[in-house]
């Protein structure tokens, strides 16, 4: 069995990362902590935003870095987070704001057997 991955994404939303890599270049994502956005992916121009030191590396999604704050993520460490697309607008601050389409994290839990098998995770 393949190592399990703590983040993915839909078809719907590699399509959309695609089309803001090539209008926006290289992206990353941060996973909202429920600030002013509730609970949304945000995604923004790599070098726009800066990673902390207690933020946590899930992977890639669409060739674009996966980031939580290590809080959240002691809280969704048994789960992996699918990033999606639904129509609406995106957060005030994410790229995906005013294409019509916005992020949304969905998620399911690890089952016994992935959990361990999920690499160990690191800061940043």
């Amino acid at each position: 069995m393949e190592t399990p991955l703590r983040v993915v994404a839909t078809p719907a939303a590699l399509d959309l990362i695609e089309r803001l890599r090539r209008e926006h270049g290289d992206i990353l994502f941060h996973q909202s902590g429920g600030c002013c956005d509730g609970s949304a992916p945000m995604c923004y121009p790599q070098g726009e935003f800066l990673v902390g030191d207690n933020d946590v590396r899930l992977g890639e999604i669409g060739g674009a870095p996966f980031y939580i704050g290590a809080a959240q993520f002691d809280y969704w460490k048994h789960t992996r987070l699918i990033i999606d697309v639904v129509p609406g607008q995106g957060g005030m601050f994410s790229l995906e704001n005013g294409t019509g389409q916005r992020f949304l994290t969905r998620s399911r839990l690890f089952s016994d057997d992935e959990l361990t098998m999920l690499a160990p995770i690191t800061s940043q």
